[in-house]
C-alpha cells in the first residue's frame, strides 16, 4: 500500500472542489471539511447536523485517540455548512448515504480518489490526503510544527513531520535558494 500524499497545488485543490461541486454539496463539503479541519475521516463521517448547527466551533472526542478536539469553523466552511444543513434534522448525519445511515469510509475514499484522478493527480491519494493537505498548507503558512502537532494531537514532532509531506522538490527549492 502506498502512503498517500497531501495536495501541494492550490490550483488542483480548486479543480477538485469544482469537480466535487458538480457531484453535489455533500461531496464538496466532505472535501472542504477535511482540508480545512485536519480531522480523520472516521471523525468526519460520524458528525451530525447538531454538531455544526448554530455553532462557531466543532467539538468532538477523536475516535482514534479519545482526545478532545475543538476548533473554530472558518468562513468558507461555515457558508457551506449553513447552506447544506438547511432543512435537515439535528440527528441526521452530515454525510448520509443512499443505502445506509451514513457514508462509509470506503465510499468516502471512492469520492475523494475519483475527484483527484479527474483533476489529474497521479500519486497516491485517499481520505487521509485531506488531513495531510491541511497539515501541509497550515505548515507552509505558519511554519509551526509544535502548533500542528497540538492540532493533530500527535505525541511526537516526528509523526507530525510525516504529515507535512515535504517532498524532494521542496528540499531542492530550499537548497537552490540558500547561500552563505
Amino acid at each position: 500500500m502506498n502512503t498517500v500524499q497531501p495536495i501541494r497545488d492550490k490550483n488542483l485543490i480548486r479543480k477538485i472542489e469544482t469537480i466535487l461541486a458538480e457531484q453535489g454539496t455533500r461531496n464538496l463539503l466532505l472535501f472542504v471539511l477535511g482540508t480545512n479541519s485536519g480531522l480523520r475521516i472516521s471523525d468526519i463521517l460520524k458528525l451530525t447536523v447538531a454538531d455544526v448547527k448554530d455553532k462557531t466551533h466543532i467539538e468532538i472526542h477523536e475516535q482514534k485517540t479519545g482526545k478532545l478536539k475543538k476548533f473554530p469553523i472558518n468562513s468558507k466552511l461555515k457558508t457551506l455548512l449553513d447552506n447544506y444543513i438547511m432543512n435537515k434534522e439535528d440527528t441526521d448525519f452530515l454525510f448520509k448515504s443512499k443505502k445506509h445511515g451514513r457514508l462509509c469510509r470506503e465510499q468516502a475514499y471512492r469520492i475523494i480518489n475519483s475527484a483527484c484522478r479527474k483533476a489529474g493527480i497521479k500519486y497516491a491519494v485517499g481520505t487521509h490526503t485531506l488531513r495531510k493537505t491541511f497539515g501541509y498548507w497550515l505548515y507552509l503558512q505558519f511554519k509551526d510544527v509544535a502548533m500542528l502537532q497540538k492540532i493533530f494531537n500527535h505525541s511526537s514532532p516526528s509523526t507530525t513531520l510525516i504529515y507535512i509531506g515535504i517532498s524532494q522538490d521542496n528540499i531542492d527549492a530550499v537548497y537552490n535558494n540558500f547561500e552563505i
